[in-house]
């Protein structure tokens, strides 16, 4: 997976043969997230013939100006995919596969390692022109269908100061400042934006300790993505969903509902419940390593699912790389799955094949996308 281009994306080589082949002619989403898994309840896995999901593979955002999202993104440790082509261009295919017509796009790749397998992690950025868009950031992060990402970094109180002094830092925390773990004082933790809303998770990395005066013993958090994301409505709908459809493997059973100053804090809410349910999927790069997709349900906050399109402004998606894609998606469609994609799974330049669905609990964006010769 390492260097791969997202379907539909063009790379600068892409770009430049085709250019030239036509002149000849004519002239790429916990707050308590601890990076274990406890207890693993894994899904009876479906022959590949039925489709199966392979790994986690992107996260997907769509914004109002790259030149302005792409910044933030290297200033809290990302790097900008050079090969990727950022000119404005309209593919047919690319429409299709976003239901969208006549829409020009540009994007931009951003690489991190995950934090559970060394190996690159792509976020894409979308900036989408030539159609109506609504503008769907300033929802709050309980908002149903809101996606996240956690991100641990070497030193987040020198993050936070950076981009503070930059005039880049949107937190949601309370103060606008780092949160500390509980039992401890120094800030370590907090939601805050991107500069159209959308939510990331700054973790500060943290040695592994020995389980001590009642407390279990916690693993090291090593800096890197830690995790995608999703804000759910119903639990039973998304596990089944994510879980037993997708096959993510249920990290524990038992999910307590919390509430208290530390989570109202880091998300800067007041009289939050809530509890997560940590579906943790191989990385797409590596199948030895899991990655965890953290479904955040709150018992309080409840409410129909705004309408909202995948090209509006402050969206975001998650990318699974799979195999025996039609089957995989009949089978999401009789779970209640919604395709957005015109005409279901589209054929990309690169051969691979790709489709875009909703879920069928609080509509959450989750491209399916199968690599060419990867059919059977």
């Amino acid at each position: 997976m390492t260097g791969r281009i997202y379907p539909g994306v063009r790379s600068t080589r892409v770009y430049v043969s085709r250019w030239l082949a036509v002149a000849s002619r004519l002239a790429v989403a916990s707050l308590l997230f601890t990076g274990v898994a406890l207890a693993v309840d894994t899904p009876s896995s479906p022959p590949a013939t039925d489709g199966k999901v392979l790994g986690i593979a992107y996260v997907g955002r769509m914004v109002a100006d790259l030149d302005k999202s792409v910044p933030f993104y290297e200033a809290i440790g990302l790097t900008r995919d050079s090969s990727v082509d950022s000119s404005w261009w309209r593919d047919e295919a690319l429409n299709h596969l976003f239901g969208l017509k006549d829409a020009r796009f540009r994007t931009a790749k951003l690489t991190v390692n995950s934090n559970i397998s060394g190996k690159p992690f792509a976020i894409y950025l979308h900036e989408v022109q030539g159609i109506k868009r609504l503008k769907v950031g300033g929802y709050p992060p309980w908002e149903p269908g809101a996606s996240h990402f956690g991100l641990v970094v070497a030193d987040a109180a020198l993050v936070w100061s950076q981009l503070k002094a930059s005039g880049m830092l949107r937190a949601r925390s309370w103060g606008g400042e780092l949160i500390p773990f509980p039992g401890e004082t120094k800030g370590a933790l907090a939601y805050m934006t991107d500069p159209d809303g959308i939510d990331i998770e700054i973790i500060n990395q943290r040695p592994a300790t020995p389980a001590q005066d009642g407390r279990p013993a916690r693993p090291a958090l090593v800096p890197g993505l830690s995790h995608a994301g999703l804000v759910i409505l119903d639990a039973d709908k998304a596990k089944a969903f994510y879980g037993n459809l997708l096959g993510g493997q249920l990290v524990e059973t038992n999910s307590p509902w919390m509430q208290g100053d530390f989570t109202d804090s880091a998300v800067g809410g007041h009289g939050n419940i809530l509890r997560f349910f940590n579906e943790s999927f191989a990385e797409a790069a590596d199948h030895h390593s899991m990655m965890h997709f953290e479904l955040v349900e709150y018992q309080n906050r409840k409410k129909a699912v705004s309408a909202y399109g995948i090209a509006d402004i402050a969206v975001g998606y998650v990318g699974f790389e799979v195999q025996g894609i039609d089957a995989l998606l009949a089978r999401a469609q009789n779970a209640g799955a919604r395709v957005v994609s015109e005409g279901g799974v589209v054929k990309l330049y690169d051969k691979s094949r790709a489709v875009l669905i909703r879920d069928p609990d609080a509509g959450g964006f989750v491209e399916l996308f199968e690599p060419a010769g990867r059919e059977r």
